[in-house]
């Protein structure tokens, strides 16, 4: 019940333009809503990062990420969607209505449909999918212990989620969804 009440807030300040951090498959995340340009450059200034190096989006459900991306067709649709709720991020054609400030400028954006309970939560609860980049500064090693982000980072957040990551050593892989070609290993 707890836990519910937390997810509740959580997606709260997020609908209302907050910057919170959760658990996600490897590593803490920080996110908000994707089309809230004043959150999403709050996070980037949090993580000292330009808007240029694109963020990824998670969902919880298919229709939550297709606004904002396109499906390849067959064979390689299949090939994605065998991957999802799942730990794989697929660079996809982006919408023309998808941010910039989420691409980075390019045609293509980063989606995840999430298996981590928690994420998928939240992004139920909020509505929408979330901007999902690692809770860290750039060029230090992302989040994976609670205690450490609310030290470095709380104070600049609106919401700290606390919950257990997914089991992943490293954050997800990234697929290239035109060609299949791992982007990040």
């Amino acid at each position: 019940m707890i836990r519910g009440l937390a997810i509740d807030r959580a997606a709260r300040i997020v609908r209302l333009g907050g910057v919170i951090a959760y658990p996600t498959e490897a590593v803490f995340g920080l996110g908000c809503l994707p089309d809230d340009e004043h959150a999403v450059m709050r996070i980037l200034a949090i993580k000292r990062r330009s808007w240029r190096k694109g963020l990824v989006l998670i969902g919880a459900t298919l229709a939550q990420l297709e606004r904002y991306a396109v499906l390849p067709p067959e064979p390689r649709r299949s090939e994605i969607l065998a991957t999802w709720p799942g730990p794989v991020t697929w660079a996809l054609t982006a919408r023309r209505t998808t941010p910039r400030w989420i691409t980075g400028g390019r045609d293509s954006v980063a989606v995840r449909l999430t298996a981590h309970p928690l994420a998928r939560q939240l992004c139920e609860r909020a509505g929408s999918a979330l901007v999902s980049t690692s809770a860290n500064v750039s060029r230090r090693a992302p989040h994976r212990r609670l205690l450490a982000l609310r030290y470095e980072l709380g104070p600049t957040l609106d919401c700290v989620l606390a919950g257990e990551l997914g089991g992943l050593a490293q954050p997800t892989v990234i697929r290239d969804g035109r060609t299949g070609a791992t982007l990040r290993p």
